[in-house]
């Protein structure tokens, strides 16, 4: 893990990736919770995608999707939807770096139970999304040109 770094300007050169994969990992999901707030049905596309999924759904996630959230397809869009928009800007920001990863971390983890693809799948993306913002909720990315380093000394739950 890495240190705390005592003054914000202290930014070295090792420490850039953490920035660039905190800051672009902000990106994609801001860009991704707009481009579904602003679908004029998110809702119907989220069932449509679910139900044409259902058989390859891993089988232990399979009565999830059928009671609890096609039932609630409103609910759950509007979380999916607004849930990636905040957890990007908190992680463009900084702020709750380590709240935002794990809640991120979570809701990918969803996506991908849905989805059913193994783990070595090609086209399994969310398992790297999931490693990424594990790792970033881990490491003190927050705290590295972020608002977590400023902040956490008046607000201790972001340390």
């Amino acid at each position: 893990m890495l240190d705390r770094i005592d003054a914000p300007t202290s930014i070295t050169l090792k420490q850039w990736p953490i920035v660039l994969l905190r800051v672009y990992s902000g990106v994609f999901f801001l860009y991704h919770g707009v481009g579904k707030i602003r679908h004029d049905d998110f809702a119907a596309s989220l069932s449509n995608f679910l139900t044409g999924n259902l058989d390859s759904s891993f089988s232990f996630y399979r009565a999830f999707i059928e009671s609890v959230v096609l039932p609630n397809k409103e609910i759950f869009s509007t979380l999916i939807s607004w849930g990636e928009l905040t957890m990007g800007l908190a992680l463009i920001i900084g702020l709750a770096t380590r709240y935002a990863a794990f809640f991120g971390a979570f809701m990918v983890l969803n996506f991908w139970f849905a989805k059913g693809v193994g783990v070595f799948a090609g086209t399994n993306h969310d398992i790297v999304w999931f490693v990424i913002l594990i790792v970033l909720g881990f490491i003190p990315a927050g705290k590295i040109a972020g608002l977590d380093d400023g902040l956490s000394d008046r607000l201790p739950f972001l340390r």
